[in-house]
């Protein structure tokens, strides 16, 4: 495996959890009712939660609003860049 498909590999995964961490804000949103969706929110937040209290710990919320997932994948974007840079 060379270090382009290592690249695009590692490219896919950040990206896949970039829209992981935009589905569960949205679905946030949604009301809890106790079925399906609840346990999907749950396994989502399983996989989001810990990246996400990173951010939590520094950035507070403002005017309740969480800012946490803005910067969450602004900085996996950053670590992207990083890393094509690293590699190639």
């Amino acid at each position: 495996m060379g270090f382009y498909t290592l690249f695009v590999l590692v490219q896919r995964l950040i990206d896949i959890y970039g829209w992981v961490i935009v589905i569960w804000c949205l679905m946030s949103w949604l009301p809890r009712t106790g079925g399906l969706l609840d346990d999907i929110r749950a396994a989502m937040g399983m996989l989001v939660e810990p990246f996400l209290n990173v951010f939590r710990r520094f950035i507070p919320p403002v005017m309740g609003v969480d800012f946490s997932p803005v910067v969450a994948i602004l900085a996996l974007t950053l670590i992207e860049r990083v890393l094509y840079y690293l590699i190639l």
